[in-house]
């Protein structure tokens, strides 16, 4: 009994360590998600960024996690044409519209152009 209780605490340590860096690791992306939407250029959405994609003018692409599996595999295998880094991001669209200060839902987006941030350079 006492080894199930041990493992049990063991594991809720190890949730709570995990949590803490994917924290850490959310609290990065959207600081210099922010810079990048300050100082650079971003277009929002799925029809602007599929045609950032189409045009090879992104650098960048980020994805909500609930984004529709035909709409995310569009994007994907359009970013691996282009060679553009794509990033997936831990929230959903309403989460990647709140860091970017939307009050709207934002299911993906593409960097065009990062500013003084370096969010192209933190996602490869």
């Amino acid at each position: 009994a006492q080894l199930l209780i041990h493992l049990s605490l063991y594991r809720a340590r190890r949730v709570i360590e995990m949590s803490s860096k994917q924290k850490r690791a959310a609290e990065s992306i959207n600081s210099r998600l922010t810079l990048c939407l300050k100082s650079g250029k971003v277009a929002l959405g799925t029809k602007s960024t599929v045609r950032t994609l189409r045009t090879g003018k992104s650098k960048l692409v980020i994805l909500a996690n609930n984004v529709p599996p035909l709409r995310k595999s569009e994007i994907e295998y359009y970013a691996m044409l282009s060679k553009t880094q794509l990033h997936h991001f831990a929230g959903n669209n309403v989460d990647l519209g709140t860091a970017c200060g939307k009050y709207f839902r934002v299911a993906c987006l593409s960097v065009v152009d990062a500013g003084d941030s370096d969010i192209d350079r933190m996602a490869a």
